[in-house]
């Protein structure tokens, strides 16, 4: 499995600080880190932010890898041209992202693990694994900083069903970071995506579908994609109720506990990868804070946009998160429910920005036309095009008109429509 996450650079208020201190012991319960001459390394563990995470690799150990990802990282904000005879305003680049993308220096390895000892022992767990400095720069240690102090913020307000649970991280002699969180499944939302794309290319391969098959397939596949798309808004309402942003949301920055249709009903997607979550309580907001920071381009892009004060720029960046789930809730619509290679997460970007400027309406005509698009247009159409109608209100060009997360989950498209 070689996941790919796309993912704006972005990071916290606060400077890094001082996480780690070196201890003596020798690796991994069960497995041992070495050096490159078979020596046994000491390792140093990160401090405990929180009282209950585990901090000792002692308690510790490592199962096979399970795969990697890496990062991409916007580097700028061209303005959404589908033509030379287009104009744009500096409006439209606070509001619009067409994005010029680079593969970032942040190789992320994913192995399965276990804690060994203590009152949880015998609990699976998964290891995300940053790189040290020498591979990934200091940015590799920004992210894992951010990405520990995100989730302790918000573990110690309550534990969400919607967001991966931190338990423990160390890190190594060598500079790598161990982050541990608690198995949420193995499958992301992409992964099920391009399975369920699989499965209708091979369906239609045959040439021959049953129909009252096809109608109950059709059914699962809606009743499981909208519980993806409403497990992923309440994480995000979870961490907007408690200042955080996420910056990060895609498909492949959500984890399944199942990705079989037919057991839709255990379903519970969680929120990862907060690498690039952004504080945003009111001392993190002030004159000066939001400068310096990996999270510059976002405050730079709400400048733009004519978001001034706190409470703007904190609408913004909430607004940003939600056009970031509009972009999901599109891949979630059109992915699963198209063959292999007719559509991808960044041909329907540039679909929705570039070609159509965001306009649902006209993205509807133009998905009438082709009819390898017909079932997606068909789910959206779903409560007289409650879905495109969903669509274009967390896509809408002015961030002031999104809705809030709780304003995507109490709509009709997620309530009974399906």
């Amino acid at each position: 499995m070689n996941l790919v996450a796309v993912h704006r650079v972005s990071l916290e208020c606060v400077s890094r600080f001082s996480l780690i201190h070196r201890e003596s012991g020798e690796g991994f319960s069960g497995r041992r880190i070495v050096n490159s001459r078979g020596r046994n390394r000491p390792i140093r563990r990160l401090h405990a932010v929180t009282a209950g995470l585990i901090t000792s690799a002692d308690s510790f150990e490592v199962g096979r890898l399970i795969g990697s990802y890496g990062f991409m990282n916007v580097t700028s904000y061209t303005g959404l041209q589908s033509g030379s005879d287009f104009e744009y305003t500096s409006d439209d680049i606070g509001r619009l992202k067409s994005q010029d993308i680079g593969e970032g220096g942040v190789k992320i390895r994913l192995y399965e693990g276990r804690i060994s000892q203590g009152p949880f022992r015998g609990t699976p767990i998964v290891f995300k694994v940053y790189p040290g400095q020498r591979a990934g720069g200091v940015e590799a240690d920004m992210m894992a900083a951010n990405e520990l102090n995100a989730h302790s913020f918000l573990q110690s307000k309550s534990l969400p069903a919607n967001l991966l649970i931190l338990v423990g991280g160390f890190e190594t002699q060598l500079g790598e970071q161990w982050l541990a969180f608690r198995d949420g499944g193995k499958d992301s939302a992409a992964d099920y995506a391009q399975t369920a794309s699989e499965k209708t290319s091979r369906a239609r391969s045959q040439g021959v579908w049953n129909p009252y098959e096809k109608e109950q397939m059709v059914k699962r596949r809606r009743n499981f994609v909208i519980k993806i798309l409403e497990g992923a808004m309440k994480g995000l309402a979870f961490m907007h109720d408690n200042d955080r942003l996420h910056q990060s949301l895609g498909p492949s920055s959500i984890v399944l506990n199942t990705p079989a249709e037919q057991e839709a009903i255990y379903l519970i997607p969680r929120l990862r990868d907060l690498a690039f979550s952004v504080d945003i309580r009111p001392s993190c907001l002030e004159e000066g804070a939001t400068s310096g920071s990996l999270s510059e381009q976002l405050w730079r892009r709400a400048t733009a946009a004519g978001a001034f004060t706190v409470f703007e720029k904190r609408a913004f960046g909430i607004a940003d998160d939600i056009y970031e789930a509009g972009l999901l809730f599109a891949y979630l619509a059109f992915v699963p429910f198209c063959e292999v290679g007719v559509m991808d997460s960044l041909s329907l970007q540039r679909l929705l920005e570039n070609t159509f400027r965001l306009d649902i309406e006209a993205v509807r005509e133009y998905c009438l036309a082709d009819e390898r698009l017909e079932e997606a247009v068909k789910f959206l159409d779903l409560g007289d095009r409650a879905g495109w109608e969903l669509l274009q209100a967390m896509l809408n060009a002015d961030y002031r008109k999104r809705p809030m997360a709780e304003g995507v989950l109490s709509h009709r498209f997620l309530n009974g429509v399906v």
